[in-house]
């Protein structure tokens, strides 16, 4: 352990590199409540990440999102939406800090930070609700052949929230 003047001081590299972004007050403040949750130890670089974290959340505004909204899905650092980054989704649910989408495949809840707006208007929302509940009640048809499947498929991971004129009668045709 690392002190200076009874000041514990970090002994890695991986302890400070989450704090690079942040300004020289916000790094000491940060580290300080890191030592203090690790029970006045040299913190872990994930302590020191988990305290970043929640410091973000109390100071990130409110949620701008609303309920029917299309959005993009920013995939970064979350393993669940791995292979689903830049495809669209509707905003089931609006929480504080996250919101639950509907995709092609589900429903997920992920944070803010992982939602891009697409600012369609109100009409265009509500077609691509449309369209999204149209390949949701395909996909439950047991009886969907594999090649109608990997169709509904490709539409709903599509990296723009739209379909071609030929896109909706495939759609249609199903």
């Amino acid at each position: 352990m690392t002190t200076n003047e009874s000041q514990i001081l970090p002994t890695s590299e991986g302890q400070v590199r989450p704090m690079t972004k942040l300004e020289p007050q916000e790094q000491w403040q940060v580290w300080q409540a890191a030592v203090q949750q690790a029970d006045g130890k040299v913190p872990t670089g994930r302590v020191v990440k988990d305290v970043i974290e929640r410091i973000l959340e109390r100071t990130k505004a409110p949620n701008p999102y609303h309920l029917g909204e299309v959005c993009q899905i920013l995939a970064k650092e979350n393993p669940e939406l791995r292979g689903k980054g830049g495809c669209w989704c509707i905003v089931s649910h609006v929480g504080e800090f996250s919101c639950t989408v509907t995709m092609w495949d589900g429903e997920y809840s992920v944070r803010i930070d992982h939602l891009k707006p697409l600012n369609y208007l109100e009409s265009e929302c509500q077609q691509m609700q449309l369209i999204s509940l149209r390949i949701s009640r395909l996909r439950e048809n047991e009886k969907l052949e594999e090649a109608a499947r990997a169709v509904l498929k490709h539409l709903g991971e599509l990296k723009r929230p739209y379909l071609t004129v030929l896109e909706e009668k495939v759609l249609s045709l199903i």
